[in-house]
């Protein structure tokens, strides 16, 4: 019995065993490593999608978070006529020179619609909202569309760019059409374009004075880039009420102030913003989110026009630093024209061409020197706003009368002399003779 006591005993155990092994085979392990004190238990919320910092037409970018309303203005299909502002400022003459070739313009905005007909495959983007880089309010597409729209002229699109062989990076820092000056995306924004080598950085924007966003344009000037910012905006009702705009009212930064088509400081500018320089900034035809815009003010659109100079400008004097750039485009300006104007409206043949003293500009193309022969070359020679038609025929009529006392007296000096020997006679010609008096 008590073997069979012990042998019962022992298979009990068996079973026990083997029950408890099938449960183990079955059942999953409730930790299957041993944790050792170097491993951290990752957390089981969900991680935020990091975006994309750059990307490329062919490049999908990171879905919106949080989502964001995309609703610009409704853009025409084209444009039909060559824009006023196009012709006053006349910058495709300078192509032959440079079109901004190598230079990298930075738009700080809201973003650039890559795909409108004469900006797709020039735009890089790189969005800080963490959304997308879609232009949501149409704003950075019209900034843009300024500075490097390409030359469709032979497709019967009279619009383009200022500097279309530029290279265009579109930083895009808001989806709203106005900033409170508290969102530290605009200064995070320059700070990029800067670290991103953009040699020009277009602001079209306006911020109160924050130590971010001056930090910010120090930096970008550190690394030698021309930081062009809008003089900003005014309306009547707040028309001597509304002080200086940043980041355009920083040292060394090009403040540009808007002008109308008759020359004159757009009632929309703002003067009290010290302006470096002004350009064209009413009536101004550019691109647009699926389009055109045909009719836009502001300082914004003016900044647009000197930012695509300063890159003509940085292509053909590649030496030049970001101050000596903003003295180059104030020098050759057409003139003040009042207040709120400051050098007056940018001249871009005289900004790349003219020589100025005292400046090492070690020109990547500069023209022939026109004392050799043979080089195959038109002299170029630097546009100047013509002169006061009145003053010119004065000069004119001035300078004939001094020139036909000059003729009269050498002819007396010649002929008075002969008439005396010949007794004044006309003179006569013999046979086969040279043409000599005889």
């Amino acid at each position: 019995m008590r073997g069979t006591a012990v042998r019962a005993a022992k298979l009990g155990g068996l079973v026990a065993a083997g029950a408890l092994g099938l449960v183990a085979f079955i059942a999953p392990p409730a930790v299957a490593v041993k944790p050792t004190p170097k491993t951290s238990p990752r957390s089981t919320a969900p991680s935020r999608p990091t975006p994309s910092t750059s990307t490329s037409p062919s490049t999908p970018t990171v879905a919106p978070t949080p989502t964001v309303q995309c609703n610009p203005a409704q853009a025409v299909s084209g444009l039909t006529a060559e824009p006023w502002a196009q012709q006053r400022l006349d910058f495709t003459r300078v192509w032959s020179l440079t079109n901004g070739k190598g230079v990298t313009v930075a738009v700080v905005d809201s973003g650039v619609d890559r795909l409108q007909p004469q900006l797709a495959g020039h735009v890089t983007s790189v969005d800080i909202t963490h959304t997308s880089t879609t232009d949501c309010i149409g704003h950075g597409t019209a900034v843009a569309g300024i500075i490097v729209a390409q030359d469709h002229r032979s497709r019967n699109m009279p619009f383009v760019g200022v500097a279309p062989g530029a290279r265009l990076l579109s930083v895009k820092f808001t989806n709203e059409d106005h900033t409170d000056g508290a969102d530290p995306n605009l200064a995070k924004a320059i700070r990029e374009a800067a670290a991103l080598n953009a040699k020009v950085i277009n602001v079209s924007v306006t911020a109160p004075d924050t130590p971010q966003l001056k930090s910010a344009v120090r930096y970008a000037q550190s690394r030698d880039a021309v930081v062009v910012a809008a003089a900003g905006n005014v309306t009547d009702q707040d028309r001597g009420t509304v002080g200086p705009a940043y980041p355009a009212a920083y040292p060394d930064v090009i403040s540009v102030g808007s002008l109308s088509s008759n020359g004159a400081v757009a009632d929309s500018s703002n003067t009290t913003t010290k302006v470096s320089v002004s350009a064209p900034g009413q009536a101004v035809a550019t691109t647009w989110p699926g389009g055109y815009a045909p009719n836009e003010e502001g300082t914004s659109f003016a900044a647009a026009f000197v930012s695509g100079t300063a890159a003509l400008v940085r292509a053909y004097h590649p030496n030049l630093n970001y101050k000596q750039v903003k003295a180059r485009l104030e020098a050759t300006a057409d003139g003040s024209v009042g207040t709120g104007s400051g050098a007056g409206m940018i001249n871009p043949m005289q900004a790349v061409t003219e020589l100025l003293p005292g400046e090492d500009s070690g020109s990547a193309g500069a023209p022939p020197d026109a004392t050799q022969p043979g080089s195959g070359q038109a002299i170029r020679v630097a546009y100047r706003k013509p002169a006061d038609e009145q003053t010119r025929s004065v000069a004119l009529v001035v300078a004939g009368i001094a020139l036909g006392g000059v003729a009269m007296a050498v002819a007396a000096g010649v002929f008075v002399p002969m008439g005396r020997r010949r007794g004044w006679q006309p003179g006569r010609r013999s046979a086969g003779s040279n043409d000599t008096d005889t």
